[in-house]
């Protein structure tokens, strides 16, 4: 079984008398500067205990937990303890909202683990019968935290929110995976548009399964998601599964960990806590989406982020030359939002000599601000060519 590093206990900063900007921006820089991964887990240990807290500190810890530990969590692909993080914080954090959504749930997770239990036995058999191999299915339903944002979409409608159980079923190898959707497709009716393939196209964070929801029988919506144990390894415990691998696990982590380092200089441009919050917000916290370049390479941005961001995500220069955008094959415009799955294409002016600076009313990235300021102060400290004729260093040749 998978075991987590020794976890060393770590200080709250909210023992001590600190204002809330520079502790929260101290607390991020402790998770992710340190490039340990034990060390979001520790934050964990604040929810766990909460319960005995005062309320206005209790209030404000899970609060923390949920804009500041659970989204690094999740960008270091540590899918079950950020779960863990957002249902320990969730009650204390909302709950009136908690204790609401409860009420709503109970009956219909009952209902629904009911249906979950006959659909995994006759998954089961049909994996039996055609003689596919599989580790384990276990059936789960959706986290709380996580359900109560999607109730949230469907404007506090619970009724509109169908897939709220899960079955996931392990295998050993990646064409077993494949076989063994398309066994559930014959047996049940998929839903259009939720077929995904992250084994293909993984996540930024590195997660890799295949998604699935079907109209199964008396007409619940089930989805299903099928990897192999190393996938699921990944899937629920991110770069901590490499942790004790070799060599080349230790260069994929630290590919995975270069938006840290680019944090990093942030920190050093931008002295305000209460702005460096502000940027983190949209660039580490805010929902990710991926997009493709037209070669294939994923490009991981914030949710919103424009053709622009995009740009300047693959190169400088590309970002400073750019005078449009084509969004799977499409001319757009460069404010547009670009979704998860989005093929973007840039298209550059070599003699374009930088960026516009009206782009700075629309782009999302904190990469994208600084790459347009810096190359205008850069344009603009050029000498022109008058002063050049002054210091006699231009000549005109006849």
């Amino acid at each position: 079984p998978f075991e987590l590093p020794h976890i060393y206990p770590v200080a709250p900063l909210s023992q001590f008398d600190v204002p809330r900007p520079y502790a929260q921006a101290s607390r991020f820089e402790n998770a992710s500067f340190a490039y340990q991964p034990v060390l979001v887990y520790s934050a964990s240990s604040q929810p766990q205990t909460l319960y005995a807290l005062p309320p206005h500190k209790r209030k404000r810890i899970a609060m923390e937990t949920l804009e500041i530990y659970a989204p690094i969590a999740n960008r270091l692909g540590m899918e079950k303890i950020k779960s863990e993080l957002e249902d320990l914080s969730f009650q204390y954090a909302y709950p009136e909202e908690y204790a609401w959504l409860q009420a709503q749930t109970v009956e219909r997770y009952h209902e629904a683990e009911r249906h979950l239990k006959i659909i995994k036995k006759q998954l089961e058999k049909e994996l039996q019968h055609t003689n596919v191999k599989y580790l384990t299915i276990e059936g789960r339903g959706k986290n709380l935290f996580r359900l109560y944002k999607k109730v949230l979409q469907h404007n506090r409608d619970i009724g509109k929110v169908h897939d709220l159980i899960a079955l996931r079923i392990i295998v050993e190898t990646v064409p077993q995976c494949y076989t063994v959707l398309g066994i559930i497709h014959r047996r049940w009716t998929p839903i259009k548009g939720r077929i995904k393939d992250y084994i293909a196209q993984p996540k930024p964070n590195g997660y890799q399964s295949l998604h699935t929801s079907a109209f199964c029988d008396h007409g619940e919506i089930v989805e299903f998601q099928i990897r192999t144990k190393e996938m699921h390894e990944e899937a629920e415990h991110g770069i901590a599964a490499h942790w004790r691998y070799d060599e080349s696990d230790i260069k994929r982590v630290s590919k995975k960990l270069a938006w840290v380092e680019e944090l990093r200089k942030w920190k050093e441009d931008i002295k305000d806590n209460e702005k460096y919050l502000e940027r983190l917000k949209i660039d580490v916290f805010q929902n990710r989406i991926f997009v493709f370049t037209p070669k294939g390479d994923v490009i991981d941005l914030p949710e919103g982020a424009t053709p622009v961001d995009f740009a300047y995500h693959v190169h400088s220069d590309i970002g400073n030359k750019m005078t449009g955008a084509r969004i799977n094959g499409n001319i757009a415009s460069l404010e547009t939002s670009l979704k998860s799955g989005d093929v973007c294409e840039i298209i550059v002016d070599k003699k374009r000599r930088g960026p516009n600076l009206d782009w700075l009313s629309f782009v999302k990235t904190n990469t994208a601000r600084g790459h347009i300021r810096n190359s205008r102060r850069s344009i603009l400290s050029l000498p022109s060519i008058f002063d050049l004729a002054k210091k006699g260093r231009f000549k005109n040749k006849r």
